[in-house]
């Protein structure tokens, strides 16, 4: 058995610990806003926040997240929306929606390693097949310091 604190919510799972955290997340705790995208931690679907870092899933092992804090977007905002997904809103961001999870979870990783928005815009590799970058730029430069 695998203890994992995700959201602030203890989870004990039967799982190999060599397995996906990416499945874990879906799979087992069901938490589905934390999605697939291409298996290689290329396109960034995948990403939650670990200790605070954006860490991309699909070929992170369970093992290595033990002991640690995993936020999904499910426990990004306890009490209403985080700074950047009201940003988003405000900037109609998302198109399919499919990769916003990764995208938003990234952007607030960046933020809490205090990186300035100007970096963030320019180091962001989460793909979104849409093309809505020009909107997932302005939500970034309109986020607060």
């Amino acid at each position: 058995m695998i203890t994992l604190n995700v959201n602030n919510v203890s989870y004990q799972v039967d799982v190999p610990t060599d397995m996906p955290l990416l499945w874990v997340l879906r799979d087992v705790i069901g938490l589905t806003g934390t999605k697939y995208g291409c298996g290689r931690e290329l396109c960034g679907a995948c990403t939650v926040l670990i200790n605070g870092r954006a860490e991309r899933t699909c070929e992170y092992d369970v093992g290595g997240a033990v002991g640690k804090q995993i936020t999904t977007i499910e426990g990004l905002a306890a009490n209403g929306l985080h700074p950047v997904q009201q940003a988003w809103i405000e900037h109609q961001v998302p198109q399919c929606g499919y990769c916003q999870s990764g995208m938003i979870m990234e952007i607030v990783g960046e933020i809490n390693d205090g990186r300035p928005k100007a970096e963030i815009i320019n180091e962001v590799s989460n793909i979104c097949s849409c093309g809505t970058f020009q909107r997932i730029r302005a939500a970034i430069l309109s986020l607060q310091g």
